[in-house]
């Protein structure tokens, strides 16, 4: 199965990198105990060395960076400097309580939102979603029954990704693979409705990446917004490529009118949208976000309690019903996260993702293309593997290259431009106890890859 492999690659190579690393190199001596046992921060003793003073040391100093990006030295005194690194990532303990840590802070938001949707089922809202969206979601999930309640638990994570609430997002599509679920003919292997949902949610598309404008705020960005439109056109590409590679494997015709007025349709509320929010200024940006989301959520709630009350339903039973659900399944998801975590850790910490970026710059360098484009690549190989890390990815590279530098903003536009793909395999088909992913990563991966290229293609258009 694709999932089993992934996993069982990433730990072998992960080890195998390690102590290639300690046997070739002497920057690496801590190597299997940062790996075990250490912590994001924690600074890395290698070696005392004599201060570079030649112009050929100073080359040898250089090709030594290359190899190892994230070793830093500081002068001890005025013939010898200590060189060390500070670790990227925890440890495989440290990563273990971080994932159960994790898994119980979700515990709050699966209750309180699977509760309001056990309500709004009840209700009958959730079908009345379905009936809305059906002419659409019966064309790309031909599998769905009309006016089945998935297709409403679909909607709601959809529309709860396109305004950036990430952990509203969460109980909406878990509900959403339960639903497909119980359509699930076999239950330990992804459904096609399962594998495009997925797809079109790991592609991550937002409308207002509100968290990296603040970010490229506080790091002092001429201008924050700058990176608005190349990201609302990177997710947006990603999605489409999603549902194209989805849609060609499933044999699913997306030139049918319905399929066609629906994504121009989006494409042109997301055009007006673009257009308004592009005319305020930064301060109004923030502002208007954060009430367009915080007050869709306090809609949806209202509209809910009312829609129950008129149903003369038992809505505060109904919620704890519900809500009992959500923290099953935040216990349930504990295994899938934590064996995906560890594994991701471990690449990260054995120093593989460091060796694959410098020899991505070797490469471009010596067939003699523009390598500025490399500095913003570690936020896009990083980010389908946690979206944390891909975000301290980029506020880093902002400080190394500045917040207007083209590395900069091309990380931004790179951290806008898709999801956390592991995270999300891990988490929605943990919820459901699903094994065999089939072609799922693939489809997720090749989007990912889209949506890399079109940042990398906007950000020489905008910003060159």
């Amino acid at each position: 199965m694709a999932l089993s492999r992934i996993w069982s690659s990433f730990i072998i190579i992960a080890i195998l990198t390690a102590i290639l690393s300690m046997m070739f190199t002497t920057e690496n001596n801590n190597m299997l105990s940062s790996m075990v046992t250490g912590k994001t921060g924690d600074t890395l003793r290698i070696s005392i060395k004599p201060v570079v003073k030649t112009a050929a040391d100073s080359m040898m100093n250089a090709g030594a960076a290359l190899s190892s990006s994230n070793v830093k030295t500081l002068p001890t005194d005025e013939n010898h400097q200590l060189v060390y690194k500070i670790q990227s990532a925890d440890g495989i303990v440290e990563t273990c309580q971080t994932a159960v840590t994790l898994c119980l802070k979700l515990i709050g938001f699966l209750a309180l939102f699977m509760g309001m949707l056990a309500i709004a089922e009840k209700a009958g809202g959730i079908r009345f979603l379905s009936r809305i969206i059906g002419p659409f979601f019966n064309k790309i999930f031909p599998e769905v029954p009309a006016g089945h309640p998935a297709m409403g638990h679909m909607m709601m994570n959809f529309s709860a990704n396109l305004l950036g609430l990430d952990n509203a997002a969460t109980p909406f599509g878990i509900k959403a693979m339960e639903s497909l679920q119980e359509l699930n003919p076999e239950k330990d292997k992804a459904s096609n409705a399962q594998i495009m949902f997925l797809c079109l949610h790991a592609s991550g598309l937002t409308l207002i990446p509100v968290s990296i404008i603040a970010l490229r705020a506080a790091a002092k960005a001429a201008n924050p917004m700058d990176i608005f439109v190349p990201c609302m056109i990177a997710t947006f590409v990603a999605t489409i490529a999603a549902l194209t590679i989805v849609s060609i494997k499933q044999k699913i015709n997306l030139f049918q009118p319905v399929i066609l007025l629906w994504v121009l349709g989006l494409s042109a509320v997301i055009y007006a949208l673009v257009a308004y929010i592009h005319s305020l200024p930064i301060a109004a940006v923030q502002t208007f976000s954060g009430n367009l989301s915080s007050g869709m959520i306090l809609l949806i709630f209202l509209l809910i309690i009312l829609g129950g009350l008129y149903k003369k339903i038992d809505v505060f039973d109904a919620f704890v019903t519900g809500a009992r659900g959500g923290f099953e399944t935040a216990i349930r998801i504990i295994p899938y996260l934590v064996g995906m975590l560890v594994a991701i850790s471990m690449l990260r910490t054995s120093g593989f993702f460091d060796l694959i970026i410098d020899q991505v710059k070797l490469f471009f360098h010596w067939i003699g293309t523009d390598t500025r484009f490399v500095d913003g690549l570690p936020t896009a190989l990083v980010k389908p593997i946690s979206g944390g890390a891909a975000r301290g990815m980029m506020v880093d590279t902002m400080k190394s290259y500045g917040a207007d530098s083209f590395a900069g903003k091309l990380s931004c536009v790179l951290q806008g431009s898709s999801d956390t793909t592991f995270y999300v395999i891990a988490v929605y088909f943990g919820a459901v106890s699903i094994k065999n992913t089939r072609y799922a990563v693939g489809a997720m991966l090749l989007a990912d890859l889209v949506g890399i290229l079109t940042s990398i293609a906007l950000a020489y258009l905008f910003f060159i």
